[in-house]
């Protein structure tokens, strides 16, 4: 490996050092359900976050709150000095794609048949403190 690339992989690996982050693949719900509940908690203090996860009726939250809890254990992990009570943790981001659809076929009249497509999604959730998420906003501002 070339010195350039070297130096820019390395860059990469410092910049995600202070991210912490969990990913959710192959989700049995559609994307557009999931979006629903993403959306819901996009920008929230975490604590807010698992409230409102807690609480709603969708079947793609509960999905979502056992993602989030573990994206605030990595967090955890990362930073072993600080305690999440002291720290005000948001969700930063969270995105939600697309997955491979599985396709079944389902019997149709005269002998035809009907694709049936089976959504799936990959979810990614980002948290991070307040602090660092200020700078980023003056960086860009």
């Amino acid at each position: 490996m070339g010195a350039r690339k070297r130096k820019k992989a390395e860059q990469r690996k410092e910049a995600k050092k202070h991210i912490s982050y969990a990913v959710l693949r192959n989700c049995p719900s559609s994307p557009r359900k999931m979006r629903l509940v993403a959306d819901l908690v996009r920008g929230q203090k975490v604590d807010r976050a698992l409230d409102i996860l807690h609480f709603s009726p969708k079947a793609a939250a509960r999905d979502v709150e056992k993602l989030l809890k573990s994206a605030v254990s990595n967090w955890q992990a990362k930073n072993e000095g600080q305690r999440i009570e002291d720290v005000e943790l948001y969700v930063t981001e969270i995105t939600v794609d697309e997955a491979r659809p599985l396709k079944r076929i389902k019997p149709a009249p005269q002998g035809r048949a009907y694709r049936i497509r089976k959504r799936s999604n990959h979810v990614r959730i980002v948290v991070d403190t307040k602090r660092e998420k200020e700078l980023l906003n003056e960086e860009n501002a």
